[in-house]
């Protein structure tokens, strides 16, 4: 099976993205670098554009017989991107604007395979509860919200306020670890 053979050089400091390799059985080794994030005409185009930027800030990282592999997460409401708050005034308005509707999370990401660029995206709708004042105090206060795009995360407390999700967990977390596979799978078949 191609998990089992597999190397791959994760271009992200994301727990979660580790965490969502390790449980798939993935080996992996992490690459930290910093790029700059940009904002595109469309939500699609930022997540899968940016996570280009990140690849190929790592491209000299990257060992030969290793598979690059970088993500970038967004949180879209209506026509917004809710990106990671800059403040806890910042998060609370964005828990505010989530609560009681349906927005949308996209992940793109970008594999390095060889010489070649293969990026795409996964988008899952996530509906929150409504929540109440007292709720959105208690959760800024555990301080999950800051590093996190949209100000909330599926795997930890801000689970509480999920009511539904439509579309893949794991896009949600930040990695649909998946498709990435299925992806890995058609492009690392040997030809015929």
């Amino acid at each position: 099976m191609i998990r089992e053979s597999l190397k791959i050089a994760l271009v992200s400091s994301s727990p979660r993205r580790r965490e969502i390799l390790e449980m798939a059985g993935f080996k992996f080794r992490v690459i930290k670098v910093e790029a700059e994030e940009r904002v595109f005409p469309s939500p699609y185009k930022t997540a899968v554009e940016n996570s280009k930027l990140k690849l190929e800030a790592a491209r000299g990282l990257i060992q030969p017989r290793e598979v690059g592999l970088s993500a970038d997460t967004i949180v879209v409401l209506g026509d917004e991107i809710l990106g990671k708050p800059s403040s806890l005034e910042e998060a609370v308005e964005y828990l505010k604007r989530l609560s009681g509707s349906w927005h949308t999370v996209i992940t793109g990401f970008s594999i390095l395979l060889e010489d070649k660029i293969v990026s795409s995206y996964e988008e899952t709708r996530v509906k929150f509860k409504r929540l109440t004042a007292s709720e959105i105090e208690w959760y800024i206060s555990t301080g999950e919200p800051l590093d996190k795009a949209g100000a909330y995360g599926v795997q930890g407390k801000g689970a509480l306020f999920i009511e539904r999700i439509d579309g893949d967990y794991y896009n949600v977390m930040g990695l649909p670890v998946g498709k990435i596979y299925d992806i890995l799978t058609l492009e690392l078949q040997p030809r015929r």
